[in-house]
């Protein structure tokens, strides 16, 4: 490898990475998974949180890890990690159908952000 090479794979290796800002890009949703995800898979996921821990970096949440509960939260994140790719999304299923938990977690400001856009997710359990 010549020198300008290395030199060249060293800056592109130590080049800072592009953050996306904290900001819903709701354009990266069709407007029917808009729909879904907006009216009916969050309301319906909140409805089904079985608790809610805050974390240094965000929150986890937790579910009952019945089959339709982990397939609501896999097409949640999907859609989610689209409109929102500064999130780090983690998804831990327990064993034996175990509880299922959702971490939300990102860099500086996540929880922030956390904060005053999903206020709703964050509210006491029934």
């Amino acid at each position: 490898m010549s020198q300008l090479s290395f030199l060249v794979l060293a800056v592109a290796l130590l080049a800072p990475k592009h953050e996306s800002p904290f900001a819903c890009n709701l354009n990266a949703l069709t407007l029917t998974e808009r729909a879904r995800h907006f009216l009916q898979l969050g309301p319906t996921l909140r409805s089904l949180r079985t608790a809610v821990r805050e974390l240094p970096n965000g929150y986890e949440f937790e579910f009952r890890g019945d089959r339709k509960t982990t397939a609501l939260l896999v097409e949640w994140i999907g859609q989610e990690r689209l409109c929102c790719p500064f999130f780090d999304i983690e998804l831990r299923l327990g064993r034996e159908n175990g509880p299922a938990q959702m971490r939300l977690t990102g860099r500086e400001g996540t929880k922030q952000f956390i904060k005053a856009d999903a206020g709703p997710w964050l509210e006491p359990l029934k």
